[in-house]
This record gives C-alpha cells, sequence and structure tokens, in this order.
C-alpha cells in the first residue's frame, strides 16, 4: 500500500532543534553506553530546572532561533 506524497508543510516547533542539539551535544561528550535512559534523564533534568524557577531551556533555545 503506497501513501501519497502531501503538499503539507510542517514547521518545527520554537527551541525544539535548539533542545536536539543539547542533547546531542551531551550524547557525543559523554558516550552513555544507553542513549535512551540518557536522554530521559538529560530531558529530567530540564524538566526539574524548568519547574524550580530557572531558565526554560525551551524558551531560551526558542529565543536563540528568532
Amino acid at each position: 500500500m503506497s501513501i501519497a506524497a502531501s503538499n503539507t508543510s510542517m514547521r518545527v516547533p520554537a527551541g525544539f532543534r535548539n533542545l536536539l542539539e543539547g542533547l546531542a551535544r551531551e550524547v557525543l561528550r559523554q558516550q552513555p553506553p544507553n542513549v535512551v535512559a540518557f536522554a530521559a534523564q538529560y530531558f529530567q533534568k530540564l524538566l526539574e530546572q524548568r519547574e524550580a524557577g530557572g531558565t526554560d531551556p525551551v524558551a531560551w533555545g526558542a529565543m536563540l532561533e528568532d
């Protein structure tokens, strides 16, 4: 079964590219044996920083992308 190509244009959410680049940088720097578990911990830390009233890395990244 084939799916016809669509002309829909999708945009990456603001800050998403920066967020993924940060994860990729840390994965390359630390070379974890389990990348999925590392990513979960990485995003958990970012969430804790945001909830603690610190900077929101996604908002910051969105600002940098503009």
